[in-house]
């Protein structure tokens, strides 16, 4: 469907989305323990049921309720041959594919969207180095692999994506030897593997990390069953942040202030470019000023750069986002897409290949743009739609799903105002 949405401000409370990210690997270490966790305050996403209905091809028991799971793991591992659909999440593909081998294990791993043009390289090298078979196809998730992962040592680089360090964080200590990973290159997303470790120490793992060069694991490890509480997203909760930077006085609930997150960056961000932080009775929000630009390093909180490009779109002066060359394997090519947003809503953007360049206007235009059936694009479009002067026209608005399928019922409780239009319109 293609939606018109109106410029009008937000205003109210939101309650954010639980984290993903931490939801992901609550399931993941709840069913690799040999007994009964409870995992509560749960969002359906798409990405999420992908996890959900992998562990379950694995053999793991889990019952789903409104908004919270009850995973039974003794079950885990029972099956010798599944397949995986992994839809398009790459999360539960990278993490999936060392878990799936931790045992003997006869594999057919497939998806939708993007996700088989995203780089798995790093396993097939590990695969040649333990002697795994495995046969794929190019650009298409269409992958076959049969074998068993033992404990070695890994060298893999920190540069692509630290979904392949938690991959094998999750099944390394379940083998019969130690292992070493050794990481080749600079760690990006230092913040998704803090919340691999948290959560791995949260369930009885336990990992050395040496200044995150090297990580020596113990083989032999038992996850411990656990009950956990999602906590909220702050890669979600970023558009309203970034909303409350555009006037917009919406309160944030059930944010920890105190998480690991690496996305918690978005608060230092606006601080950086004039905004000051709130917390009161009322929720958490950030207090608007006039917002100056900044030069941001993206290689450790990737997916709240679309719309802190958004911020600096509305900034006094030029700014920088640096390091974000790995926003181009996402669900679209990230960084080519802001650039083309930014411009087509009344901007001024320049894309380079690691990098972009944003210099401030006053306001925005509007007009037809799209979501690249892209979640974040999509939610950064409707934030937009706050500070432009005529009506923005987003395409395949349900894309959010993806993460936050309860976003365009949030908007609109904020006040937000949308309707379905014709495409030509």
């Amino acid at each position: 469907m293609t939606i018109c949405v109106t410029p009008k401000k937000l205003s109210g409370s939101v309650h954010v989305p639980p984290s993903k990210s931490l939801a992901h690997r609550a399931i993941i270490c709840a069913s690799l323990a040999r007994g009964k966790s409870t995992i509560s305050n749960i969002e359906y996403s798409k990405d999420i049921q992908a996890t959900i209905a992998a562990m379950k091809s694995l053999g793991t028991m889990i019952f789903e309720h409104e908004d919270y799971l009850e995973i039974d793991g003794t079950t885990t591992f029972l099956k010798n041959q599944c397949e995986i659909n992994c839809f398009e999440s790459g999360s539960t593909l990278r993490f999936m594919i060392p878990i799936s081998l931790v045992c003997e294990n006869s594999l057919h791993f497939i998806g939708e969207g993007r996700l088989g043009q995203r780089p798995l390289q790093v396993y097939y090298d590990i695969f040649d180095q333990q002697g795994i078979s495995y046969l794929y196809r190019e650009n298409v998730l269409d992958l076959y692999i049969r074998g068993r992962m033992h404990g070695d040592t890994f060298e893999i680089p920190g540069d692509v994506s630290s979904q392949f360090l938690s991959g094998l964080l999750f099944a390394l200590p379940l083998m019969d030897e130690d292992s070493r990973i050794i990481i080749t290159s600079p760690m990006q997303s230092i913040g998704y593997v803090d919340l691999t470790l948290q959560m791995l120490e949260l369930y009885g793992i336990h990992v050395e990390n040496h200044d995150y060069r090297e990580f020596v694991i113990a083989g032999g490890q038992q996850y411990k069953p656990c009950d956990y509480r999602v906590e909220a997203d702050f890669s979600q909760a970023a558009f309203y942040l970034v909303a409350n930077a555009f006037n917009n006085p919406v309160y944030l609930q059930d944010l920890n202030i105190d998480s690991y997150q690496g996305d918690k960056a978005v608060i230092d961000l606006l601080k950086q470019m004039g905004c000051q932080f709130q917390r009161d009775s009322q929720g958490d929000r950030m207090i608007p000023s006039d917002l100056h630009g900044i030069t941001i390093d993206g290689s450790q909180c990737p997916d709240i750069i679309p719309v802190m490009a958004l911020a600096c779109a509305l900034s006094q002066g030029t700014s920088y986002i640096q390091n974000i060359g790995r926003l181009r394997i996402k669900e679209c090519d990230r960084l080519q897409a802001t650039v083309e947003v930014i411009n087509q809503l009344g901007g001024q953007a320049k894309e380079f290949e690691d990098a972009m360049e944003i210099q401030g206007v006053p306001y925005l235009k509007g007009g037809k743009v799209s979501s690249y059936h892209d979640h974040r694009m999509a939610m950064m479009e409707a934030i937009a739609s706050t500070v432009c002067q005529e009506d923005v026209i987003i395409d395949d608005e349900q894309c959010v799903s993806k993460s936050y399928p309860g976003f365009w019922d949030d908007f609109k409780q904020l006040g937000g105002e949308y309707h379905e239009c014709e495409l030509g319109s």
